[in-house]
């Protein structure tokens, strides 16, 4: 059991390590306003084109990046649930039959 518990925890850490190198992005504007993270939702660059900035239109630029945060942060949520989601499947497809269930 302790041999499982310790597999479980190399493979939540094998998946953290992977989900940082995947690279999410999230537009807003037609991708003048573009917000770049990683799949463990840790943003990782800001573009905001030339023609967006002026203290005029400050305001609509605020909205703009939250638009683009939201759907890079959407984007990761997605593809850390699904590396999750494999993760436990093959964990308790590997425990199934600790409780007796002969299925």
């Amino acid at each position: 059991m302790f041999d499982k518990l310790m597999a479980a925890q190399q493979k939540a850490q094998e998946i953290k390590t992977r989900l940082d190198s995947i690279t999410v992005t999230g537009e807003a504007e037609g991708g003048k306003i573009r917000v770049t993270a990683s799949a463990n939702k840790e943003i990782k660059s800001i573009h905001i084109a030339d023609e967006l900035v002026s203290l005029e239109n400050k305001e609509e630029l605020e909205e703009l990046l939250l638009v683009a945060l939201n759907k890079a942060i959407a984007q990761a949520e997605n593809i850390s649930q699904s590396e999750m989601q494999a993760a436990t499947q093959n964990m308790f497809g590997d425990l199934g039959n600790l409780f007796g269930n002969n299925q």
